[in-house]
């Protein structure tokens, strides 16, 4: 009795240090490029193209945009939730379609990233962050 007791204690013990390392490294991580701001310049930029691919997929939905020049762009939308309330679903756009991204691209000049606080899309605006949008 004496070692199942014991076997039990170290199995709680095992399971409560790896539970705490999980955490720990999970917070000691730096986050991947679509949480947050600070991967993305301050200053917001336009872009216009063609829709080529919709993901409304977590954590964030995204858009494959191509630019004018040909250039593939990847844009992030908002979290889902904020995404449907902004009334941009599935169901509002499809590839192909023309659009105008308002947002903040990424810091590093060789990523084709932006996140987006407006689309627009046949003359409807979607704003995914309507306090960030900065017009002049």
């Amino acid at each position: 009795m004496r070692v199942a007791i014991t076997h039990n204690r170290v199995g709680r013990r095992r399971a409560l240090q790896l539970a705490v390392g999980s955490v720990l490294a999970a917070t000691s991580l730096p986050a991947s490029a679509h949480h947050g701001w600070s991967w993305a310049e301050d200053e917001q930029t336009e872009l216009k193209g063609t829709i080529r691919s919709i993901s409304m997929a977590p954590p964030h939905p995204s858009l494959q945009v191509a630019a004018a020049d040909g250039v593939l762009w990847h844009i992030d939308l908002a979290n889902p939730n904020q995404t449907a309330r902004s009334g941009f679903t599935e169901t509002s756009a499809k590839p192909g379609d023309a659009i105008v991204v308002l947002g903040n691209r990424d810091r590093d000049k060789t990523k084709m990233q932006m996140k987006a606080v407006r689309i627009t899309i046949a003359g409807k605006n979607y704003d995914m962050y309507p306090e960030r949008i900065r017009t002049n």
